[in-house]
């Protein structure tokens, strides 16, 4: 069962990244656009984290991240 918190973030996240566009952000709106707003994997590599972790937050089973090396 989905917590009414992680369901309510999913929505404010996917709010926000359709309305921020991408000249906002210092992206390039080259090739055209379905859907006005970020791509999810340009919000992954600005926020740092993979495609499908957003995807997982957008639909309020985001969980924590997964760990990230400390090798470099």
């Amino acid at each position: 069962m989905k917590h009414v918190a992680e369901t309510e973030f999913g929505r404010a996240l996917r709010r926000l990244r359709d309305r921020t566009s991408p000249d906002a952000v210092g992206l390039s709106t080259g090739r055209s656009r379905r859907a006005p707003g970020l791509r999810r994997e340009e919000l992954a590599v600005l926020a740092g984290i993979s495609v499908d972790y957003l995807a997982r937050l957008e639909q309020g089973r985001g969980g924590h991240p997964p760990r990230r090396s400390s090798a470099r």
